[in-house]
């Protein structure tokens, strides 16, 4: 069944940020408890929709203000033929992969084609029937947040937001039609689901539109970090590093578009539908300690009471990788994995308190960014990156040399599931993961390596790994 619906618009003052130090901010907090001000301010900052200006003495020096998205983020998948006669038509915003309404290159670039071409923009979502196993933990989480976004983006930017069920290849094409774009704006997905719709979508809509597509994802977008699959850390971080000056810049300030869509009264009803996701997806629970939305995003990584870089940050180059410190890593990841926070954010917020914690930050973007992005650049250039012949050859002669190898213990998928096994930091690790949606990363290296030790072979180890790992995070 494929529904459509939209909410209304209604039309609030916006509301103009005051300029502050974020860097004396930080370093404040990190040596001694907030002032009330500072703390109320901290707090309102997380819940503001526009971005600040940058002052001089908040930046580094390589820290610039965007005023456009760079030609290097966007990729154009279709090229829409042109005619004289023929009106444009609106900018349609196909959101998936960054649920964010701050900080988003591809809603930047879909408002800024909007307004040159002088015609409205609209947000579109797709809700899949099911998409790689998703449970009510994962959709709840994701629903839960995308209805705070419809509601900000309409109240902020008095732009549309539609909902639809169904295929993705079905239901974007016809609404595209339906309402005459001219140009379909996309976020940036490496999985071959997502690109395959793409592709097959391209094929569908009219040879009048045209497609971009927005790595609005990671800080150096994946096709600009290297042409190709690269091998390690090693070999992109110096691509990256190198590329930090350009596309590591602030966000302009984003506001209406020109041209208002046509009034909608339908509307979404989050209430029953996230009630029908997750009694359908109950066999994962939801999770209580994760407030999903972009507010508690960055009250995560900027709050005044918990925050990472406010109050967390000086011990993560020592205590990411103790287990039994689990405040010392960031909690931004389920934020970053559904886009309800830029990781360009984070690590612009990072960079202006460098001077007080230069490990800890130096530590932190390392993986934020450089390993975070090689994630990308292996499922973008590499099209099995979920079996063993995606592996570097070593890697598969080593694995298979020893496929053979007597096992200790053979267990089943189920009993690895259930925590079933005679290590009990394994169990533990799986508990963790089971009840919370989480597994310290620490630990998931030796998780990992403890399934390949306890199944018949590689295959088989890779295979349950995935299954374990996408059921319930």
């Amino acid at each position: 069944m494929v529904r459509l619906t939209a909410g209304q618009v209604s039309n609030p003052s916006l509301s103009l940020l005051p300029y502050v130090n974020l860097r004396t901010v930080a370093r404040i907090s990190l040596l001694q408890p907030l002032s009330p001000a500072l703390s109320a301010y901290i707090s309102k900052r997380t819940s503001l929709t526009f971005v600040v200006t940058v002052l001089p003495s908040m930046a580094s020096p390589s820290t610039t203000q965007s005023t456009a998205v760079q030609s290097g983020r966007i990729r154009v998948l279709k090229e829409g033929s042109r005619s004289s006669d023929r009106e444009v038509g609106p900018v349609v915003y196909w959101m998936f992969r960054d649920q964010r309404l701050k900080d988003n290159w591809a809603l930047i670039h879909a408002v800024d084609q909007a307004n040159k071409a002088n015609v409205p923009v609209a947000v579109a979502f797709n809700l899949f029937d099911q998409f790689l196993g998703a449970k009510a933990r994962q959709l709840g989480f994701m629903l839960r947040g995308l209805r705070q976004l419809h509601s900000a983006i309409e109240e902020t930017l008095h732009i549309p937001f539609f909902l639809f069920q169904g295929e993705a290849v079905e239901t974007i094409p016809n609404f595209l039609r339906e309402c005459g774009a001219s140009l379909l704006v996309t976020d940036f997905s490496p999985l071959r689901e997502v690109r395959s719709w793409k592709e097959e979508i391209c094929k569908r809509v009219s040879d009048s539109l045209s497609i971009h597509e927005v790595d609005a994802h990671n800080v150096v977008p994946v096709w600009v970090a290297s042409e190709k699959l690269e091998y390690s850390a090693k070999t992109i971080r110096g691509k990256i590093n190198k590329l930090l000056p350009e596309y590591l810049i602030e966000f302009p300030t984003l506001g209406p578009p020109i041209r208002k869509w046509p009034a909608t009264n339908r509307f979404v009803d989050w209430e029953n539908l996230i009630a029908d996701v997750v009694r359908e997806g109950a066999e994962v629970p939801e999770i209580e300690w994760c407030e999903p939305g972009e507010h508690a995003a960055m009250e995560v990584l900027m709050g005044s009471k918990d925050g990472f870089l406010t109050k967390r940050l000086k011990n993560y180059s020592t205590d990411r990788n103790n287990p039994l410190k689990p405040k010392g890593l960031s909690g931004l990841s389920p934020y970053l994995h559904f886009g309800q926070i830029s990781a360009q954010r984070c690590a612009l917020e990072a960079r202006y308190v460098r001077k007080i914690c230069p490990q800890a930050v130096d530590t932190f973007l390392e993986e934020l960014v450089v390993r975070r992005e090689l994630t990308d650049n292996y499922c973008f250039y590499q099209p099995r990156y979920d079996s063993l012949q995606g592996a570097w050859e070593w890697a598969r002669k080593t694995l298979m040399d020893h496929a053979s190898d007597k096992r200790e213990h053979i267990y089943m998928r189920e009993q690895l599931e259930k925590a079933q096994t005679a290590d009990p930091l394994w169990n533990a690790s799986q508990l963790e993961m089971v009840h919370y949606g989480k597994m310290h990363g620490f630990m998931r290296m030796y998780w990992a390596k403890k399934i390949l030790e306890w199944t018949s072979g590689p295959e088989e180890a890779l295979a349950i790994s995935l299954y374990l790992n996408d059921k319930v995070i």
